[in-house]
């Protein structure tokens, strides 16, 4: 791993400076914790799983996870059922409610970064955001690979 500069220390921390309005709005919209809502994009994008492994995806306690599927399990977003050849083992997978809270979820955040762009953005600007789009996403994926 390349030694960190001081340059890349300062890049960080206007990083980080620059996104927390836009995540603090946005965290603001939600109706379902990012957690809950980290839950049921796991769930969604790669099918049931258990509790163990739902918390090691999102990056939460065992017992934040539980909490989680308990409380998105008496909403009817996710449904468990024992494992047919373990019955010890419990598999929590999304209902159509949870893929329908997940949508709306998702559908009104970028309805609110869509409406920002055009309302604060000029063509250069939105293309420069199209460019940093993939350099965010492999950002994003290294931080979730440590």
């Amino acid at each position: 791993m390349p030694q960190e500069s001081p340059q890349d220390a300062a890049l960080a921390a206007e990083f980080l400076t620059a996104l927390r309005p836009l995540s603090r709005y946005l965290r603001t919209q939600r109706t379902l914790s990012e957690g809950k809502v980290g839950i049921l994009r796991r769930l969604a994008e790669h099918g049931p799983a258990t509790v163990s492994e739902l918390a090691v995806a999102i990056h939460v306690s065992n017992q934040g996870a539980s909490l989680g599927v308990r409380d998105l399990e008496t909403a009817g977003q996710v449904e468990r059922t024992t494992d047919a050849s373990d019955r010890r083992r419990v598999w929590v997978a999304i209902t159509d409610a949870g893929r329908e809270a997940l949508n709306k979820e998702s559908s009104a955040s970028q309805a609110l970064l869509h409406a920002a762009v055009e309302r604060s953005l000029d063509d250069e600007e939105r293309a420069t955001l199209a460019a940093v789009v993939p350099v965010l996403t492999k950002l994003g994926r290294s931080i979730l690979d440590e």
